[in-house]
């Protein structure tokens, strides 16, 4: 049988999607990313036991998701966060920390390699134009919006992606200001952005800041082979 990949969903308590009601969602493209890597996706939808869940499960994909933010907001633009409920910032966690402590496969995915990177205790950027003026903007066309990343040599991201990687897609604001413990940089933007992180032990622990599942050819899915293989 194929490994069994479970994908976190993302849920909505604020009735974006329908008055009254809670919802979870992830974008189909993740589970189609898994299936044509050889793996059998699962999504896995915010309840009380995600312990329960991971046990079921070969490895761990936490995706993309809405925002981190800040403890005092006062100095950034009105409106600019879109946050994350508390109840899957939760159950997310518990997600990692099972994956983590059963040493199965895990790839996060923009907000989940923040995430990631959060657990380690880490840092965030909370809105990129506020916090580094400088930086080039990373909330691009999702169609056409591309930029080069600088892969480490000599990391599991390079040997995955080749040397040079290929240009990558950017939808995000935030991003990660430092790695945390037991983690280590494995890719940047031109503009020194933190792109990707990846556990400095041997473990497959990867967290990239784009969005592979949405890339074409090679780029969308030599991460989830990567993920299936290692399972």
């Amino acid at each position: 049988m194929p490994p069994i990949v479970g994908i976190s969903q993302c849920l909505d308590d604020r009735g974006r999607w329908r008055q009254g009601r809670d919802y979870v969602y992830v974008d189909l493209a993740y589970a189609r990313a898994v299936d044509d890597a050889g793996g059998s996706p699962v999504h896995l939808p915010v309840q009380r036991t995600p312990e329960d869940l991971v046990s079921r499960i070969d490895a761990l994909v936490i995706p993309g998701g809405d925002d981190f933010p800040p403890e005092d907001s006062s100095g950034y633009p009105e409106g600019v966060f879109d946050p994350t409920p508390e109840v899957q910032i939760d159950f997310d966690s518990r997600l990692l920390a099972a994956a983590l402590a059963r040493r199965i496969p895990v790839l996060g995915i923009c907000y989940g390699m923040q995430l990631v990177c959060l657990r380690h205790g880490g840092r965030l950027h909370h809105h990129l134009p506020s916090d580094l003026p400088d930086a080039q903007l990373h909330a691009l066309p999702e169609d056409s919006g591309r930029h080069p990343i600088q892969v480490s040599p000599g990391s599991r991201l390079a040997a995955i992606l080749g040397d040079p990687a290929s240009p990558v897609n950017s939808l995000h604001h935030q991003a990660v200001e430092e790695a945390g413990t037991g983690l280590r940089v494995s890719a940047r933007s031109p503009d020194g952005v933190i792109e990707a992180v990846e556990s400095e032990g041997p473990d497959f622990l990867l967290g990239v800041q784009w969005h592979p599942e949405k890339l074409d050819g090679d780029g969308r899915l030599a991460l989830f082979r990567a993920l299936v293989s290692a399972c």
